[in-house]
């Protein structure tokens, strides 16, 4: 297969794939940051599972734990947002964090993070912006995501 028919091969299956992922999604809703803590299983709920993990329903994917302060929290947060260069910090209100992870496509997976001080956890949301499957990546990328915020406590 030659250079330019091979390109034109690679377009195509990017375009079918954009397209097959990108259709029949609803507007995410919205993040009400002044709630309560008790209020973010609510609040960080998903409501298409099949392109959305949290702290709470997603078998296996728990809170992130933190010991210390939640000022201490968020900074470990932070540091570890700026270890994944796809990661962009989009708002940051108290103890709660929003940031968009953009993937090597070019998709925008949204993730909300929420300090929950007296548990001492972080409650988490990560789902795509658009599509009705993810075909795992937010739950793999929380899983990775939480294993270096972890070792990072650590230090």
């Amino acid at each position: 297969m030659d250079k330019e028919l091979q390109r034109v091969c690679y377009q195509t299956v990017a375009a079918v794939l954009a397209v097959a992922m990108s259709g029949c999604a609803a507007q995410a809703p919205a993040v009400q940051s002044n709630a309560s803590p008790g209020d973010s299983r609510a609040i960080l709920a998903c409501t298409l599972a099949s392109q959305c993990v949290n702290s709470f329903d997603s078998g296996g994917l728990g809170p992130m734990r933190y010991v210390g302060t939640p000022a201490q929290a968020l900074a470990v947060l932070q540091a570890t947002l700026a270890e994944f260069p796809e990661a962009q910090i989009v708002k940051t209100d108290g103890l709660y964090l929003e940031v968009v992870f953009t993937t090597a496509l070019g998709f925008r997976d949204l993730v909300d993070f929420r300090i929950d001080a007296q548990a001492q956890r972080i409650d988490f949301r990560s789902r795509s912006s658009i599509g009705l499957f993810d075909f795992g990546k937010n739950r793999s990328r929380m899983s990775a995501f939480s294993a270096r915020f972890e070792q990072n406590t650590k230090r």
